[in-house]
């Protein structure tokens, strides 16, 4: 009984010790990455700023907004903002009066034709410029490079028994749902993939999911 007890309180040890290393490992990365990836930042904010100023739009091109965290905790979001400044009030008004679009958005969280985003932000998202500025959540330590996508508090309800582990990881830039099908999955089996990654994150997923965004991106796959 006694060497039963040693044994379990062995392997937990080693798993606690393994997990620290990949945790820490992670973070490294995670700084490392971001620090080297600002660089591009600046470029970045003149081209899509002289891209919106072309188009007539006069607006801010950053885009900040409250996102679910690890451990259910929120933080600030940034991206360059892709849709019109009203996109909250014009998301409202489609859902009310397009019961099809609301069957859409209840299933995927998306709309395939929505109304909200710009000539700059179709482009911006399809080449995937819009998330570089959440290189500065990541250098923060709110996000990670790889992890489950920051979902809004107002979806926390819509996650269901999946939001338990989904919070266990920091969200990431890119992650297990993005290489496996992105905007071509509906909202539940974004759900399941996510909680998959949380339950089975290591070093060798992550390292898999790194090389496999470069594709994603390179070919568009499921970026809208």
């Amino acid at each position: 009984m006694n060497e039963a007890v040693v044994d379990t309180s062995l392997v937990e040890e080693r798993s606690s010790v393994k997990e620290k290393m990949y945790f820490g490992i992670k973070r490294a990365f995670d700084i490392c990455v971001s620090l080297v990836g600002m660089l591009f930042l600046i470029p970045s904010v003149i081209f899509v700023k002289l891209a919106y100023l072309l188009s007539g739009d006069f607006h801010t091109i950053f885009y900040s907004q409250k996102r679910i965290g690890k451990d259910g905790k929120e933080f600030k979001f940034y991206k360059f903002r892709s849709m019109l400044v009203d996109s909250e009030g014009i998301l409202e008004n489609t859902l009310k009066m397009d019961p099809i679009a609301a069957d859409e958005y209840k299933r995927t969280k998306k709309l395939k034709n929505d109304p909200r985003i710009t000539k700059v932000g179709r482009f911006i998202r399809k080449t995937s410029i819009d998330e570089l500025p959440q290189l500065i959540n990541i250098f923060k330590g709110d996000m990670s490079l790889i992890g489950n996508r920051p979902y809004l508090p107002r979806e926390k309800e819509d996650m269901g028994p999946f939001y338990n582990s989904i919070i266990k990881t920091k969200p990431g830039l890119t992650g297990y749902w993005q290489v496996n099908g992105r905007s071509n999955t509906t909202f539940a089996k974004r759900l399941e993939l996510e909680s998959y990654y949380s339950n089975h994150c290591g070093l060798r997923m992550d390292i898999k999911i790194f090389f496999k965004t470069f594709t994603a991106v390179l070919f568009h796959k499921g970026a809208e």
